[in-house]
Order: C-alpha cells, then structure tokens, then sequence
C-alpha cells in the first residue's frame, strides 16, 4: 500500500467508467456537457478517455477519437489526447466482450477532485481508508422504494 504523505500532491478517489452504445443508438452527445460541466466546475479531472467497438466478427477495436465522424466527433473532439496510460489494451478488450456486434464503448477514467481535500485532511489526522463501496443507482431506487413500501 502507498501513503500519500502531505508534500505529495492531493488526489481524489479515480473512477471508470463504460458506457456501451448499440448500433441504432442516437449518439447525440447530449451528455458530454453534463460531463464537462464537472470538469469545468473541478468536480472531477479527465485522465483517460478510450473508444472500442466490437465489429460484426465480433473483433474489438480501438478507435482513435479524431478519427470518428459526424455528431459523434463533434460530441468527443474534446477528449482527444486524454491520455495518461492507466486505460490500455487489457481494458479495451474487457470491455469489448460486453459489446454486442456493431456496438461500440466508451471508457472514461476520471479523478474525483472534489473528493480530494477531504481525504487529505483524514490523512493528516491520523485517519485511513479501510473499506470503499459504490452503490448502484437501482440498487439504491429499489432500497428506496422497499422502505416507502413499509411506512
């Protein structure tokens, strides 16, 4: 295990993420600046962006972002050379095997900065992490809806 000592930059928990697109999909890139908005506001920080799409033989391929067309380019330009390395060819081919042909992904690594001071001032005082769990969103709806079933 490696300790973040206080001369150390912070870092906040870093997360990744896939999001499988199917073939008909609109792709109008409506999200993009949901996301850049939590970029822009130091929410979170973009360390890699990596594109996959599993051919009809059902080969997966990494696209390069430039290289994509149309709304979909316009959409992700902005990701172009978002690269640090901790997303590689491992990754694209597990995430690949989810696809369905013709489907394509994209996986977003991304630091929560927001996160960050926290964590560090935890450490300053002594404190460390000993466990961490993500909980799904239908995980939490379907807890939500079991407890107003009750009262």
């Amino acid at each position: 295990m490696t300790i973040i000592t206080n001369d150390e930059p912070e870092m906040g928990p870093v997360d990744m993420i896939v999001i499988g697109f199917p073939p008909d999909a609109p792709r109008t890139g409506e999200a993009i600046p949901l996301f850049l908005d939590l970029v822009d506001r130091g929410i979170v920080r973009v360390l890699d962006v990596l594109v996959v799409q599993r051919d009809d033989g059902g080969n997966v391929t990494r696209l390069e972002i430039d290289g994509l067309a149309g709304t979909v380019l316009a959409s992700v330009a902005v990701f172009d050379g978002a690269q640090t390395g901790l997303l590689g060819d491992d990754d694209a081919a597990v995430a690949g095997e989810a696809l369905e042909p013709g489907e394509a992904a994209v996986l977003i690594c991304f630091e929560n900065r927001w996160a960050a001071p926290f964590i560090a001032a935890v450490r300053r005082n002594g404190g460390r992490l000993l466990a961490a769990q993500r909980i799904g969103a239908q995980e939490l709806l379907d807890t939500i809806q079991t407890l107003d079933a009750v009262a």
